[in-house]
């Protein structure tokens, strides 16, 4: 090999082209004879001898192609006629085994005192090294232009993962391999000894599957880089078989010619290995060595991070688990579903958290609430905060009372924090909830027929300014749960999105209670699959619902309750088919028709003239009679009265009905109000069950 030929391998230029490159003559050109004088190093140039040239300009340039040739005499004409002082020029001379010669001219125009051009002078100049090594260096740019997009694309795309799966996200999601200029990945983690692979992309790569978990010893190349640190570059891949025994029958099924294998190592410690597979490849130069070595570098950092964070994040909630309750009492009537998610940003802690508290007298308290922020330090005040509310409400306290203290004490903790938060006490064997609400989302209850309502409750301020603002004012408000009914409460991450207003997630969560399951965990579950795919988990999110335990009655006694809503006018269309229908499935249809119009009534009766909704119950009393027993229970203590309507009175006539179709009705005092009843059925009652009926 020539020492020409040895720079020219190595991108360099040799002794003959840098004589051949600084190549320069001259010429003097006289446009008044037509006639230019060209020294023989500028005939060297053009490719001619003395003997060749005949002082014409066209001489010089006969060789140059047509097109090139009116280039450079347009060039010179332009030049002559605008009064310019110079030009210059840059064309190929074909040579005779047809390869370009490029030639640079300088020239420069002298004129007479008129400004007519009289003389060209200038310079010639031999560019065909210059022009070569410009396509070399242009080649050799575009590679590394390729090397950094890469080095680029990769940093950017590993610059957002935050924990372990992120970055395998990155490696192996779309794009990927692109992004690092192969076709095929495996990524694997040094864990207790043992080297997990955690990542295969790469078609056929799936055939790996056998390697996922092995001890960390030299049988596999990977597992040989990790150990060693030293990166090993495979330009041909059948070698593998050779070199790795145990490798042998997986590699002729792998679509590869070259692979490198590489140690992710980050501050001196050893995370892994990645290997890099490529089908059209079958040699690694020095930079393309260095580029898969700055990209295990990078892929080392980020998992360094990504370890870190996983590892905190680990604790994190570690530290919130132990702050919320670790279990949920068992409670007497009913049933309660909790779930907590954490945000997939931060780290994964927060200050959402549920309790159920077990009270005097067989009531239970529920709760929902958030403290402000995302952090420790918001879970922290959670714990306390949690712990609080659940002495004050054990102490049986009202519920204004137990939020009010709640505040005091979040006011008085050395924070800037403030809460938001629902509580209810709830007594499940007569259905009634007092709840209170500190500027929180209030409930949803779900209806025995599947209707899904949004109790209007009155609220204050959140724990912490109610008490700075000195406003501790928390209003109750009664609900009431007749048995088969759920009440649903929730923090504002699993109805709020980014971008979108609070009324389309509750608008959502509202169908998700409706369309799902009527049992709390399977509710609890249907809510958590629905609502977190669809807003994703950008927010804390605790949930808890709360059933009333139905009360079907017996097959021989049949019974259904239903809340029908002051404000809802449908609620009363729906109970009065409720009714109609239960009576035809329990085999008594004659009755339908007498028994809708007693539940309008009474219904009617209490939506007008109480400040409230009402409970209806439809039961089938037990034999030796077997009559229909219709209830309505409302909040108030006004007992009806019998009137004598005008013939053209538009009401006062529902008693007179009650007196007409009802074979008996009364009032009984139910707790905070009343109950009129009436029954259906035979007109004559036997003597021992009017003995002990009302």
């Amino acid at each position: 090999m020539t020492d020409d030929d040895r720079h020219a391998r190595n991108g360099e230029i040799g002794p003959a082209e840098w004589l051949a490159m600084n190549r320069t003559g001259s010429f003097d050109w006289d446009l008044d004879t037509g006639t230019i004088d060209v020294d023989e190093s500028g005939l060297l140039v053009f490719g001619l001898t003395p003997a060749d040239h005949d002082g014409r300009p066209v001489s010089l340039v006969a060789r140059l192609a047509p097109e090139e040739r009116s280039r450079l005499e347009e060039v010179v004409r332009k030049a002559v006629r605008s009064g310019a002082v110079s030009y210059t020029a840059h064309f190929p001379i074909p040579q005779a085994d047809g390869s370009p010669h490029w030639t640079h001219v300088q020239a420069r125009i002298l004129r007479s005192p008129d400004g007519r051009a009289r003389r060209i002078v200038g310079i010639v100049r031999d560019t065909t090294a210059e022009v070569t090594n410009f396509a070399f260096v242009q080649e050799l740019e575009k590679r590394r232009e390729v090397q950094t997009s890469i080095v680029e694309r990769t940093t950017n795309a590993l610059s957002r993962a935050v924990t372990v799966d992120d970055v395998t996200a990155a490696l192996t999601g779309p794009g990927g391999l692109a992004r690092l200029g192969a076709d095929g990945l495996a990524l694997g983690l040094v864990e207790n000894g043992s080297l997990n692979v955690i990542a295969l992309s790469g078609d056929s790569l799936d055939v790996l599957n056998d390697f996922r978990t092995r001890r960390l010893d030299r049988g596999l190349p990977l597992a040989e880089a990790v150990l060693s640190g030293r990166p090993r570059f495979v330009p041909s891949f059948p070698t593998l078989g050779r070199d790795f025994p145990e490798l042998a029958p997986y590699v002729e099924r792998l679509p590869f010619r070259a692979a490198c294998y590489l140690p992710l190592v980050a501050q001196a410690r050893s995370l892994g290995g990645m290997a890099l597979f490529y089908r059209g490849r079958t040699a690694f130069n020095p930079d393309e060595r260095n580029l898969a070595l700055g990209l295990a570098a990078i892929v080392a950092q980020s998992l360094q991070r990504a370890i870190l964070f996983d590892e905190e994040r680990e604790l994190a909630t570690g530290l919130q688990s132990t702050m919320l309750p670790r279990r949920i009492p068992q409670i007497t009537g009913g049933e309660i579903a909790v779930r907590y998610h954490a945000a997939w940003s931060g780290r994964q802690v927060g200050g959402d958290w549920y309790d159920v508290i077990a009270l005097p007298r067989g009531r239970v308290g529920i709760v929902v609430g958030d403290v402000q922020g995302h952090d420790t330090h918001a879970a922290a005040i959670m714990g306390q905060l949690r712990i609080a509310l659940r002495a004050y409400a054990g102490e049986g306290h009202a519920p204004s009372t137990v939020l009010a203290r709640a505040s005091r004490f979040l006011a008085e903790l050395d924070t800037n924090r403030f809460a938001t938060c629902t509580y209810a006490q709830v007594d499940l064997a007569s259905g009634t909830l007092r709840a209170v609400r500190a500027g929180h989302l209030g409930p949803m209850i779900r209806h025995t027929d599947g209707r899904v309502g949004q109790p209007k409750l009155r609220g204050g301020l959140p724990l912490g300014l109610a008490t700075v603002f000195g406003d501790e004012e928390f209003p109750e408000t009664r609900l009431d749960l007749v048995p088969g009914e759920t009440l649903v409460l929730c923090t504002d991450g699993l109805v709020e999105q980014p971008d979108s207003d609070i009324d389309v997630g509750l608008a959502a969560l509202s169908e998700a209670i409706s369309s799902g399951p009527p049992q709390a965990e399977a509710l609890a579950d249907h809510l958590s699959e629905r609502l977190w795919e669809r807003w994703g988990s950008g927010d804390d999110v605790a949930l808890l619902v709360l059933r009333r335990s139905p009360d079907p009655g017996t097959p021989r006694a049949p019974r259904i309750h239903q809340y029908i809503h002051q404000a809802d006018p449908q609620g009363l269309s729906d109970a009065r088919a409720a009714v109609g229908q239960a009576l035809s499935d329990w085999g008594m249809p004659e009755l339908s028709d007498d028994a809708e119009l007693l539940t309008g009534e009474l219904l009617v009766n209490v939506l007008l003239h109480t400040e409230g909704g009402a409970v209806l119950t439809l039961e089938v009393l037990p034999e030796p009679v077997r009559r229909v027993r219709l209830s309505v229970q409302d909040r108030s203590s006004a007992w009806p009265r019998r009137r004598t309507p005008g013939e053209a009175a538009t009401s006062g006539r529902g008693l007179l009905l009650l007196d007409a179709l009802a074979s008996r009705w009364g009032v009984e005092p139910r707790g905070e109000g009343k109950a009129v009843w009436c029954e259906i059925g035979p007109a004559t009652v036997p003597a021992d069950v009017t003995a002990n009926g009302t």
